[in-house]
């Protein structure tokens, strides 16, 4: 039986001391650690008084109105956001003059900031590189498509041009390498294309879709795979891609139109045997078991804040998201539902409006790490972060990422001429198109 505690200490009229009523609790016996077992102290009780400093004082301040006292909010919203590496291929620059610049656009990059990009875009490469800002898109290819990309340096040169975009005096040519062989006479493919996902970024052939015209021509075949000139009529969004695709010839390396997903088929004649839900879905698994979902355009943050979201429910303490996976670099609203007529700027392009990041994008963060000037390691240790030293964890969401190898950031399909009525420009062929390229 244990030993009696201690008498009262003083305890106030009505407050007991600790021996009164009860008896002190038996002192806890340590436990006997086994050979190699590490000692974990208890985790330790956090004080629970409240305290402001300046930075909590200087967010608001009052003001006096009918004997009431008011502040002036003060809103922030930060966001926690990894920007998705690309190719570090340069923006190669191959006309420049007093109206237009134009450039060689590598695979993987976004024309402008949209979506999860921001600094690792066209637009913002040309403003910090090369000095060329104030740029204004003429027309726009998806940020899997390399090659020939306009930018207008007035918005009187943008005019210009976009009349002729309006009045179909533009032509395009692209190549591409295809799987199998392609057909050797011309072929001329003009399946209606309908949209299934804006925020993915998914299109398939459907009898409720907007018409489209693409001209094929096979240029060469080594065996495995074909070189495939395109020549496309209409500028629905992915139209080359979803064209391939339908013929039974998709790019070789289309991270969409050429995955398991679409069945066993991969889609050819536009059979799938899913639904759009479905088919959305085994696009994210199959990436996601490959861990590549930035090439797809999305993350795991991405995915877990969308399942967040669901969970919500009716509450009015988080914004329902939409049924459809989460958002990539077509997360903005896309142009077909606002200004059908520049379906005809470009068939390859982000069918997106230029809908620049919050520029405070996680600026909370960013600051107090540089008044840190310090990282934490994979071990949760802190030490002195050196300018060249990159973070290997990161400090909010403690997670490391696999980068994609420079392969995966391409994808077969580029722009190689671009012709109106007072300009023609073009890049040159593509290592992956040359005749007697193998994989």
């Amino acid at each position: 039986m244990a030993e009696p505690g201690p008498g009262p200490t003083g305890g106030g009229v009505g407050e007991p001391g600790p021996g009164d009523k009860e008896e002190a609790a038996p002192a806890r016996k340590k436990r006997r650690l086994a050979a190699g077992e590490r000692y974990v102290p208890p985790p330790r009780k956090l004080s629970t008084g409240v305290s402001f400093g300046a930075e909590h004082f200087a967010e608001t301040s009052y003001y006096f109105e009918g004997g009431l006292r008011k502040n002036n909010d003060f809103l922030r919203n930060t966001v926690h956001r990894h920007e998705p590496p690309v190719t570090a291929q340069p923006v190669q620059i191959l006309a420049e003059d007093d109206e237009v610049v134009v450039v060689d656009k590598p695979s993987s990059l976004p024309v402008h900031p949209c979506g999860r990009f921001r600094h690792n875009t066209v637009i913002f490469i040309l403003g910090k590189e090369h000095d060329l800002k104030e740029l204004h898109t003429i027309h726009r290819l998806d940020r899997m498509t390399s090659g020939v990309l306009m930018f207008a340096k007035t918005v009187a040169v943008s005019k210009r041009i976009d009349e002729q975009v309006r009045e179909r005096q533009l032509e395009k040519e692209y190549v591409c390498r295809v799987v199998g062989e392609f057909p050797a006479d011309e072929v001329v493919c003009e399946e209606p294309i309908l949209v299934v996902s804006y925020k993915v970024g998914v299109c398939r052939v459907d009898p409720k879709g907007k018409f489209c015209k693409t001209i094929f021509q096979r240029l060469s075949y080594n065996g495995k795979t074909s070189v495939v000139k395109c020549l496309p009529r209409t500028g629905r969004t992915h139209q080359i891609r979803v064209h391939l695709q339908y013929l039974g010839h998709p790019i070789v390396n289309d991270p969409i139109y050429n995955m398991e997903a679409w069945g066993p088929d991969r889609g050819k004649g536009g059979k799938i045997d899913k639904t759009d839900e479905e088919l959305l879905k085994a696009l994210v698994e199959e990436h996601r078991s490959k861990q590549s979902l930035d090439v797809l355009g999305i993350s795991e943050e991405d995915l877990n804040s969308d399942a967040e979201n669901k969970d919500c429910g009716d509450s009015g303490d988080c914004t329902k998201s939409a049924q459809a996976p989460p958002l990539n670099e077509n997360s903005c609203p896309a142009e077909d539902t606002k200004e059908p007529e520049r379906d005809a700027k470009d068939p390859e392009r982000n069918d997106v409006a230029a809908c620049p990041l919050n520029s405070d994008t996680n600026l909370e963060t960013l600051e107090k790490n540089k008044e840190l000037g310090s990282c934490e390691n994979q071990d949760g240790q802190t030490g002195e972060k050196s300018s060249e030293e990159k973070d290997p964890l990161c400090v909010e969401c403690k997670m490391t990422r696999r980068d994609p190898s420079p392969k995966e950031l391409v994808m077969y399909l580029h722009a190689l001429r671009y012709k109106g009525a007072e300009f023609e420009y073009c890049s040159k062929m593509p290592e992956w198109a040359m005749e007697d390229w193998e994989e």
